[in-house]
């Protein structure tokens, strides 16, 4: 055999030693994984469909699905019995208390740094203060807003048995309608409705921190075996969300079409304000410096405190176990600020 025939002939069977080889060391497997929202599909979510548009998750290793959420999903339990990998859950107080019931999950990042929502009431209404609110009638979302109110009522000398605190429903129309004196509305939502149909000049506001409340919410929660067997995972899923809801804001257009080809029939005039107003809050408070989906220690510890003394939750928490801030930390600081 010639030397030019055998160089050939190797050549050859090098081509197809790496046609067996590659898809292999190329064809990197994905984990199956799924993110399951508290609500239905809206730019307050954008940075987590902005991630899966663009292959982030793939990056990470990870085929991530996103289900939707609903008024009757509690997302904590869907993790918990391995329906869901991940979920974005209502709340810090909503976390403490299926950690109360036992439910075998934990906290791995929390959206919202501050409380997002405020209670609105009319400008020219009686309600110029907290105090005046006695007698009259308030609504919350019973999904953890009522602490909030309970909250601010107590830092103010208010006995909220005094106060006809109700249930609030979807609709804003009764506030509108003047049937309620006072109303919850989350900065991204309800308050643009409102603001739309009654002006923002027309509006008086009380904000859960001037009254020394801070609730955070919108939560990162994952079963405690999977935290535990796949930490990478987990770690993977933060690092590209991350990198999802910078891209996000710095192309806003884009991540607004992203959203809406998701829910075509939403006002995108809305969802524009809306994905503003969501990214304010997650890079409020330690968010600037830690970045984003910061666990703040000294604010589950607050509101943990708060839970308890209202016997929201019947007895102490281990909170160091159920908000685990280092599967963020293994992310950079650089990565993670706004």
């Amino acid at each position: 055999m010639n030397t030019r025939r055998f160089l050939t002939l190797l050549a050859s069977a090098a081509v197809v030693a790496l046609a067996h080889v590659a898809p292999a060391v190329q064809a990197k497997e994905l984990v199956p994984a799924t993110l399951r929202l508290k609500w239905l599909p809206q730019t307050q979510f954008a940075g987590f469909y902005y991630a899966v548009a663009k292959g982030y998750y793939k990056d990470e290793g990870i085929d991530l699905k996103i289900n939707p959420g609903g008024p009757n999903l509690l997302p904590e339990n869907l993790v918990a019995t391995g329906a869901d990998t991940f979920a974005l859950s209502g709340g810090t107080d909503s976390v403490m208390a299926a950690l109360d019931k036992g439910l075998p999950i934990v906290c791995v990042g929390v959206s919202h740094q501050v409380t997002p929502f405020a209670f609105v009431t009319r400008k020219d209404g009686p309600v110029k203060s907290l105090k005046d609110l006695e007698g009259r009638k308030a609504t919350a979302w019973f999904t953890g807003a009522q602490y909030v109110l309970f909250g601010m009522l107590a830092n103010q000398g208010v006995d909220r048995a005094k106060v006809d605190i109700q249930p609030q429903q979807v609709s804003v129309t009764p506030f509108v309608n003047g049937e309620v004196d006072v109303v919850t509305a989350t900065w991204y939502n309800e308050l643009y409705t409102i603001r739309q149909r009654m002006g923002a000049d027309n509006l008086r506001m009380f904000v859960a921190e001037d009254y020394g409340v801070t609730f955070p919410r919108d939560t990162l929660v994952v079963a405690k075996k999977t935290a535990q067997d796949n930490p990478k995972l987990v770690t993977g899923f933060l690092r590209a969300s991350i990198r999802g809801w910078h891209d996000a804001m710095a192309n806003p257009k884009e991540a607004v079409d992203i959203l809406m080809k998701v829910a075509p029939t939403l006002d995108r005039a809305h969802q524009e304000f809306m994905l503003t107003e969501a990214y304010r809050l997650m890079t409020s408070g330690k968010a600037k410096e830690q970045g984003l989906f910061w666990i703040d220690a000294g604010a589950m510890k607050a509101t943990h405190d708060f839970l308890l003394n209202n016997k929201v939750i019947s007895k102490p928490l281990d909170l160091a176990a159920g908000f685990d801030p280092s599967f963020l930390k293994a992310i950079p600081v650089e990565e993670r600020r706004p």
